[in-house]
């Protein structure tokens, strides 16, 4: 099987609104900038595209075709698209290099959620003949499983409230975060429930921008002579579409995910995991069996900005950051999508 290298990778800030900018001028910035980190001049250097959006989040069909004028109308090239977010575009770039159909990819994701309400757009993504007629937003669909966990005593509100306190804490390092500080407990707590029992602090921002990365074989990184981290394994899982028919308590795929890779058979320095509310984080860190000697979240994680349809992505390319710049040796990156922690992609990211 062919080694996975990531060579390149830029995100935009987490902004609540990104004003009058279009998702073409969200995207272009990021591809300049991991163009430039390897090197290139333009997506025609590299073999394969893919690109995660949601066409909802701009409210017609076949939208992401817009964002595709960032990449230059000709020549053609080798396009491919997830209505996903964009860590599952890393997932099929993957599969494209190891079968030998591409030696390096360009993935990108993008996503201007503020013109919308987010949680009632998401509700169109659940089963169309049950579920999404009652507009079920995602906040709500999040609240009725945070009140299972504290109701079996899986999960306490001063854990959650604990989870918000280090988000903050770590994104007064991450330039790019929308949400930083040094709140205390006792605020947090003191904070009115919003849909209960989460509060406000418990769920991740709005948040508007775009992510990018380029992967290659190992041999075509060294060609280019950049620095890169071995993508040393990717799987996802999937759950029930409809959320009576699971149990919310755990994340059974994210457990099947993390065991098919062998997360736990060697340290885990670092893991970024995408959680948009904090107990799921808590939830997340157990599926994937983590310790107290991993550093979880350091960039802050998505309750200090959730670049919707990238923030997957910016979850590998955290890790790779750390990776490469040898503040850890292996690292595990999580991305979710769907309701209630539906789907579940877990990757580990190691020095070269």
């Amino acid at each position: 099987m062919r080694d996975i290298a990531i060579v390149a990778y830029s995100q935009s800030p987490c902004v609540a609104d990104a004003g009058a900018a279009n998702e073409v001028e969200l995207i272009m910035p990021q591809l300049q900038a991991v163009y430039a980190q390897v090197g290139i001049d333009n997506a025609q250097a590299v073999d394969f595209v893919c690109s995660g959006s949601c066409d909802y989040l701009q409210g017609a069909a076949f939208a992401f075709v817009a964002g595709v004028d960032a990449l230059g109308a000709v020549p053609p090239i080798k396009e491919s698209h997830v209505e996903m977010d964009a860590a599952w575009a890393l997932y099929e770039s993957v599969l494209k290099i190891r079968m030998g159909h591409a030696d390096s990819a360009l993935i990108y994701g993008f996503g201007k959620s503020s013109p919308g309400e987010l949680p009632t757009v998401l509700s169109q993504r659940l089963d169309p003949y049950y579920l999404a007629p009652l507009w079920l937003d995602t906040v709500s669909l999040a609240a009725l499983q945070a009140r299972l966990l504290l109701e079996q005593g899986r999960v306490s509100e001063r854990q959650m409230a604990e989870v918000v306190q280090r988000s903050r804490r770590n994104a007064r390092a991450n330039p790019l975060a929308q949400l930083a500080g040094d709140p205390s407990l006792d605020d947090l707590l003191a904070e009115e429930p919003f849909v209960a029992p989460l509060r406000r602090s418990d769920c991740a921002p709005v948040s508007d921008g775009a992510a990018a990365m380029i992967i290659a074989t190992v041999e075509q990184a060294r060609t280019w002579g950049v620095p890169y981290a071995r993508l040393t394994g990717i799987d996802h899982r999937m759950e029930n579409h409809n959320p009576c028919l699971r149990d919310l308590t755990r994340s059974t795929s994210t457990r099947q995910a993390a065991e098919a890779l062998g997360v736990s058979d060697a340290p885990v320095d670092v893991a970024e995991i995408y959680a948009p509310f904090s107990h799921q984080e808590i939830l997340l860190c157990e599926a994937l069996g983590l310790g107290q000697e991993t550093q979880v979240n350091p960039s802050g994680g998505v309750l200090a900005g959730n670049l919707m349809m990238a923030s997957g992505l910016a979850r590998v390319g955290e890790v790779f950051r750390r990776v490469v710049a040898g503040e850890a040796r292996r690292g595990v990156a999580h991305a979710t999508s769907g309701p209630c922690l539906q789907h579940n992609l877990v990757a580990i990211v190691e020095g070269a």
